[in-house]
């Protein structure tokens, strides 16, 4: 496979924009790996500009594209809604003031049938 400039300068994404659409994919895969996969709904809670900016710019799309395992790179990312209500899995997104987190955060919290874990991440 050949590297390219791009590949090398930035990462490898869906845009359009590297901290609210790669970087909350990541967050939601991260999520999703911590906590497991027996989960039936999650919650987004954003902070700052992830809540200001963030629908412009594919935050919500992105972060459940990453709990539903998908990378910065899928280009399913922009389909991520459609296919959580495939998969049966019920989301909600709002806004939180989660004090001096920096200004990119969200609190995921994952509810399983025994369980719910809940990160924070930035």
């Amino acid at each position: 496979m050949a590297v390219s400039l791009f590949d090398v300068i930035g990462p490898v994404m869906i845009g359009p924009s590297s901290s609210h659409t790669a970087g909350a994919a990541r967050l939601g895969n991260m999520a999703r790996r911590i906590c497991g996969l027996d989960f039936q709904r999650v919650e987004f809670l954003l902070h700052g500009s992830f809540a200001q900016t963030g629908k412009g710019h594919g935050t919500e799309k992105a972060l459940l594209g990453g709990v539903l395992g998908l990378k910065a790179s899928d280009e399913r990312i922009k389909d991520s809604f459609a296919l959580a209500e495939q998969q049966g899995l019920a989301f909600s997104f709002a806004e939180i003031d989660l004090g001096d987190h920096h200004p990119n955060s969200v609190k995921i919290v994952l509810h399983g049938r025994e369980s719910t874990c809940s990160i924070i991440g930035s």
